[in-house]
Order: C-alpha cells, then sequence, then structure tokens
C-alpha cells in the first residue's frame, strides 16, 4: 500500500542503504536486505516495533558500524566511517553542563582550521536559525528541555553536514515542548540556508511521524526487512485531527500489526 509523493522533478539521492545485512557479534541477524534511500528536500522517517533494530540502523547510516553484507553511499561515494557531512543527533539530550549554548555549538567546529571569532560568529547564526537568538549566554540548566534539543540541532548544523540522522529527537521532550519543535524543525531544516540536504529520523511516534515525514519506511520480521515504504502527500502544516491524516495513520498501523494466525 503506498501513497503517491506530491513533489515533482528529479532529486539527487543524498544517503543510500543498499543490501544492508548485519547481525550483532552473538549472531542475531538484525537486519536482512534493507534498502533505504533518502533524496534531497525530503524528510525520511523509519519505523518498525519496538526492539526492531532502528537505532542501529541509524549507526550503520552514519558509518559507525559496518554492515555484514552492502554499503552505505553518501553523495553517490560508500562510506566507511563516521564524517562530519553526516550528523547523528540523539534521543538524550546532549549538552555539557559546563559550556554556555554557544561554546556547545562551537564543539562541532573544533577539527575546522577556523579561528575563535568565526566560530563564535558561526555558533551564534546556528543557534538564531533554530530560534536561540540572544540565548547564546546561557548554560543548560538555565534552559528547557526543548531549548537544549535545539542547541544540540544548531550543534549539528554548525558541522555543514549534508544530512541529519535523528534518534527519537523529541522523545525525551514532554508533549507540549515536542510538538512546538515538531511545529518549527521542518522549517528550521530546510530553510534553504544550509548545506543540509536531507533528514532521515526514527521514531515510535506514528503521529509525529506523520507530521513530519515525506517518505516513510517500514520495518518488520525477523530479521529486520523493509516491507512498506509509504510517500506521503498531505500539505502543510499537517493537521492529526484530519481524515487524510487519521487514514495515513491506519495505513501505518497495519503494515506494523502482524497477521492474526487462524486457530
Amino acid at each position: 500500500m503506498e501513497a503517491q509523493a506530491g513533489n515533482e522533478g528529479v532529486s539527487q539521492v543524498v544517503l543510500e542503504a543498499v543490501n544492508i545485512d548485519f547481525s550483532y557479534d552473538n549472531g542475531y541477524k538484525v537486519f536482512e536486505n534493507i534498502n533505504i534511500e533518502a533524496d534531497s528536500g525530503k524528510f525520511v522517517a523509519i519505523i518498525g516495533p519496538s526492539g526492531i533494530g532502528k537505532s542501529t540502523l541509524l549507526r550503520i547510516l552514519g558509518g559507525f558500524l559496518k554492515p555484514d553484507r552492502g554499503e552505505v553511499r553518501l553523495m553517490g561515494r560508500v562510506l566507511h566511517e563516521p564524517t562530519p557531512e553526516v550528523a547523528l543527533i540523539h534521543q538524550s539530550i546532549v549538552t555539557f553542563p559546563w559550556m554556555t549554548a554557544e561554546e556547545n555549538v562551537m564543539l562541532s567546529m573544533k577539527t575546522k582550521n577556523m579561528d575563535r571569532e568565526k566560530m563564535e560568529e558561526k555558533a551564534r547564526e546556528a543557534l538564531a536559525r533554530v530560534g536561540l537568538e540572544g540565548f547564546e549566554d546561557l548554560y543548560p540548566k538555565e534552559m528547557s528541555g526543548g531549548m537544549r534539543q535545539r542547541v544540540a540541532i544548531a550543534r549539528a548544523f554548525a558541522a555543514d553536514p549534508y544530512i541529519f540522522l535523528m534518534d527519537e529527537p523529541f522523545a525525551h521532550l514532554d508533549e507540549l515542548t515536542a510538538e512546538g519543535l515538531r511545529q518549527d524543525i521542518y522549517n528550521i531544516l530546510f530553510s534553504g540556508e544550509t548545506p543540509l540536504k536531507s533528514v532521515i529520523m526514527v521514531s515510535h511516534n506514528l503521529t509525529e511521524v506523520l507530521e513530519l515525514a515525506d517518505v516513510i519506511y517500514i520495518l518488520n520480521n525477523i530479521p529486520a526487512t523493509v516491507v512498506g515504504r509509504v510517500d506521503v502527500n498531505m500539505p502543510r502544516p499537517r493537521n492529526p485531527r484530519n481524515d487524510d491524516f487519521n487514514a495515513n495513520l491506519d495505513m501505518l498501523y497495519s503494515y506494523l500489526t502482524p497477521p492474526r494466525k487462524r486457530e
């Protein structure tokens, strides 16, 4: 079952997983023949039952884990190891408590040949992009969870990546804060003012996924395989109370619900 995308034109493939197999050290096979692609200008979501390996797949896509078979390609090049061109944003909000918001963002530029003044300028630009202009000198203990997650996103922006990998980015936020950030995040990510070309997010929250994603890949089975791809054709902003939204939600649940065995 698949909805057709509304975006037209040929998109560049930014990141793709090709025929990925992966097993843990104990021999348990996690993935079999996983094929996923993230095109330029697309917000891609990956969903599946708990324990299916969604976060593990993100780490393979980021070059942190090597597949047993297949390969990951970034802008057509095989990815062998982590690179600043791929930014991973964790579900736990990672900010260093002894650093200000600006100093936390500057961490992502430490490997670049850049003087401190330029790093400070770039950090402030990144914070402004995520709505934190004027909060540069706050420490994490002085910020809400939503603000700290925005700092983490700004830090990723400052490294000038081509793609964000987001691992349950709203999981540790209260629902009101998460909803506010979700309303902003698509426009923040695709503002056109950065090299960022695409986003891949894993989430267990199907409403959240439908609010954000252009393309949804569904993982299921043991070992996990891609059992479906849905191209979401709904205008933004998306209303969870809309009939079309609920029809798409039912579709996703149907992919994740195992067929009942006959008695």
